[in-house]
């Protein structure tokens, strides 16, 4: 068994995810330093986590599948081979947590459910992501990061307003927030397995995660009854707090309050006693005007500039970056959030790091995501299989050591 160095050193993870949601789960996992063994299609050809319609490639190799997949190792299995089933129901028998994130009811049908497993390895903790959960009237339904949007109202917030086509937020927001809430669920359940010696069922969905993001717009509604409309790059309980245009691109300010004042300072002293601006519930009422003043003023000099003068003056602001920006951004990359690996087929690669810091057992990228089988006879090994049974399974196509 592989152990890491983070605060999950020596927890096992029987990994049965694919596309992203659970994947994303599986490497925070992994790089908070447990070992996840991942079980993927055989044969090669037919594993969308790898190759399904990918049109990012580095060297032959998917982008997309390295940048969630690193610090894992791949077992390849044909989960409808009688022997591919029982090897996986011996990995999940000597796992403390298995993810999966199947249409409900097909892990059962293959006897790797919660109540089958749960026999046999009564401490594990059993954790699925699914579209609209493992209960509801839309329990059975699959779902994607779109429709999860859509129904969780997002798509209704975001744009540039009312009236205006619905505008999807160009990140799988849903995806990752359900990825991110099911490795905080499987965390908690470890804790309660670890005082009680008890496993459990650990449940969430797309359509919740996507609810959750919208906090701020429920309570709006909540105490109002009102309907949260689109806003823009806008905030619906202050203003100017937007990104702005100036010379070259755009800069993204918040100004309430103090800030208000200092802002005028340096972009036009006239607007802050303008009777359309003089408050905020003005400012609010105005937005559109505001953001059109500050834009004629601002678009004088370049981001850069404006950013120089609001640190010195203590204002929060901050440039609005391409992907690429970001990753070259010097506090990206202090706090390790843009890490390079030694791909053994692709080359060179980056992946994005961990985004939780700690002190006394760091964790993060460790290894870039391994090839296709690599791991396939050690795993075997380990679950005490000999060399002469991983062999006949290799020969009957019931798993791979490589492509």
């Amino acid at each position: 068994m592989e152990t890491g160095y983070g605060p999950l050193n020596g927890i096992r993870v029987a990994d049965f995810t694919h596309v992203m949601a659970g994947p994303s789960c599986t490497m925070m996992l992994a790089d908070m330093g447990a070992d996840v063994v991942k079980i993927e299609r055989v044969p090669f050809e037919a594993d969308d986590a790898r190759n399904a319609s990918d049109p990012y490639w580095i060297n032959g190799v998917s982008a997309t599948y390295m940048i969630v997949n690193r610090n894992k190792r791949s077992l390849p299995l044909d989960l409808k081979s009688p022997e591919g089933a029982a090897i996986a129901k011996r990995l999940a028998e000597s796992a403390d947590v298995l993810v999966e994130n199947y249409r409900p009811g097909v892990l059962d049908r293959l006897g790797l459910g919660y109540e089958d497993l749960k026999k046999t390895n009564p401490g594990i903790v059993y954790a699925a992501v699914s579209g609209f959960g493992r209960s509801g009237p839309y329990g059975h339904r699959g779902g994607y990061d779109l429709m999860a949007q859509g129904m969780a109202g997002i798509l209704s917030v975001t744009g540039e307003g009312p009236g205006r086509p619905p505008v999807k937020p160009g990140v799988p927001l849903s995806d990752i927030t359900a990825g991110i809430l099911l490795a905080m669920g499987i965390c908690a359940a470890l804790r309660h397995k670890e005082k009680t010696g008890e496993g459990q069922m650990v449940d969430t969905s797309l359509f919740e995660a996507a609810i959750v993001q919208t906090y701020w717009h429920s309570a709006m509604s909540f105490a109002t009854g009102a309907t949260p409309v689109p806003l823009g790059s806008g905030h619906p309980l202050s203003a100017p707090y937007q990104a702005i245009r100036t010379k070259d691109g755009h800069v993204t300010i918040s100004a309430g309050g103090w800030m208000w004042t200092k802002l005028c300072e340096m972009v036009g002293p006239e607007l802050e006693h303008d009777p359309r601006f003089d408050t905020n519930e003005k400012r609010l009422e105005n937005v559109k005007e505001l953001e059109e003043e500050l834009g004629n003023r601002m678009s004088a000099r370049t981001t850069e500039a404006w950013l120089a003068d609001f640190e010195a003056a203590g204002m929060t602001a901050g440039p609005l970056n391409t992907i690429p920006q970001m990753h070259a951004d010097p506090q990206a990359i202090a706090r390790e959030m843009v890490v390079t690996q030694q791909h053994p087929e692709a080359g060179e690669v980056k992946v994005l790091g961990l985004p939780v810091k700690f002190s006394q057992t760091p964790g993060g990228p460790r290894k870039p995501a391994s090839t296709y089988g690599e791991n396939t006879r050690a795993i075997l090994g380990e679950l005490g299989y000999s060399d002469g049974e991983i062999d006949g399974f290799v020969a009957k196509g019931v798993t791979a050591t490589g492509r």
